[in-house]
C-alpha cells in the first residue's frame, strides 16, 4: 500500500531538508549538497550532534522492542524519516511478525524509498502527511485498513516536534492525537533540547530558520508537558542514552542534546 501523493519532481531541493540532513548525520546518502552544506554548519557549532543523531536511533530501537514485548501489535509512525535499516516494522518483527506499521512523512523524498525500504510486507503501509492536521493522518485510508482502533496502538513520534513552533500549538496537537488513541496505547516521543549546549542550541536553531522546516529546541519541563495524559515508564524522560540502554548502548562523554521517553495512556474514567 502505497499513497506518494506528490510526483517526484516536486522534491524540494533548493532548501536544507531536515530528514535529508539527519540522513547525512547518520552517515546516509540520500541528501543534497544544500543538505550537506547546512549539516556541515550545524556540526561546527555542535560537533556531537553526530552521537545525538546515533543515540536517538538507538532509542527508537530500545524503544520499538519494549513495545513489541508488551504486546504491542499496531505502530503508527509519524515523521518516519529517510529509511534507515532496521526500520520500526523490522525491529518490531523481529519480536512479533504480526505487528503492524503505518508510516507517515511529509517528505516526498521518503515516498520514493519506501517502495524498497517500508512495505516490505503486508503488514505495513505509507502515505505522505502533515503532522499538524491530525484528522488527515487518522482518517486516511491506510490507516483504517492497518489499524483496529479498538486495539491498542503506538504513536511514534520520534524527533518530529521540535519543527513544530510554539504558534503551531504542539500540545494542542498532541492532545488531539492521545484523544483518538484506544486505552492501553502508547507514545514513544524525543525532542531536541537546549538544556545542555546554551547560546550553541541557538545557533544551531538559526541554521534550521534557512530549512524547509524551524527548529525549536524545548526544555526538559516542556517536552515533559507533552506527555500529558500518559504515565512515562521508567525511566521517565532522560537524555536518549540513557532509557534502558543495553549492552550495545554507546555511553557519549558529553551531554547529548535530545530527550526521549515511552508513556502509557493512563486510564480514562466512565
Amino acid at each position: 500500500m502505497t499513497d506518494q501523493g506528490f510526483p517526484v519532481e516536486e522534491i524540494d531541493t533548493s532548501r536544507p531538508h531536515p530528514a535529508r540532513m539527519y540522513d547525512y548525520f547518520l552517515g546516509g546518502r540520500d541528501n543534497y549538497e544544500v543538505d550537506r552544506e547546512a549539516a556541515e554548519r550545524v556540526l561546527e557549532v555542535v560537533p556531537e550532534v553526530v552521537l545525538g543523531a546515533r543515540a536517538n536511533r538507538d532509542f527508537m530501537r530500545r524503544a520499538v522492542g519494549h513495545l513489541a514485548r508488551s504486546g504491542v501489535r499496531q505502530i503508527i509512525d509519524i515523521g518516519t524519516g529517510i529509511p534507515t535499516s532496521p526500520n520500526t516494522h523490522e525491529l518490531a518483527h523481529a519480536v512479533s511478525p504480526d505487528v503492524r506499521v503505518a508510516y507517515i512523512d511529509n517528505d516526498p523524498i521518503v515516498a520514493t524509498h519506501a517502495g524498497a525500504h517500508l512495505l516490505g510486507t503486508g503488514n505495513t503501509g505509507f502515505f505522505l502527511g502533515d503532522m499538524r492536521k491530525p484528522r488527515t493522518i487518522l482518517e486516511h485510508p491506510t490507516i483504517g485498513e492497518l489499524i483496529d482502533v479498538t486495539q491498542p496502538v503506538a504513536l511514534m513520534l520520534v524527533s518530529v516536534l521540535h519543527f513544530v513552533s510554539d504558534a503551531e500549538d504542539p500540545a494542542g496537537l498532541m492532545a488531539a492525537y492521545r484523544d483518538a488513541l484506544p486505552d492501553g496505547s502508547y507514545l514513544v516521543l524525543s525532542h531536541a533540547t537546549g538544556d545542555f549546549h546554551g547560546e550553541r542550541a541557538d545557533d544551531v536553531a538559526s541554521v534550521y530558520k534557512n530549512a524547509t522546516a524551524a527548529l525549536t529546541p524545548r526544555s526538559h519541563a516542556q517536552v515533559l508537558e507533552l506527555f500529558e495524559g500518559f504515565d512515562l515508564v521508567d525511566p521517565g524522560l532522560v537524555q536518549v542514552h540513557e532509557w534502558r540502554p543495553d549492552d550495545s548502548t554507546q555511553v557519549p562523554d558529553q551531554p547529548i542534546g535530545v530527550y526521549g521517553a515511552v508513556g502509557r495512556l493512563k486510564e480514562r474514567t466512565a
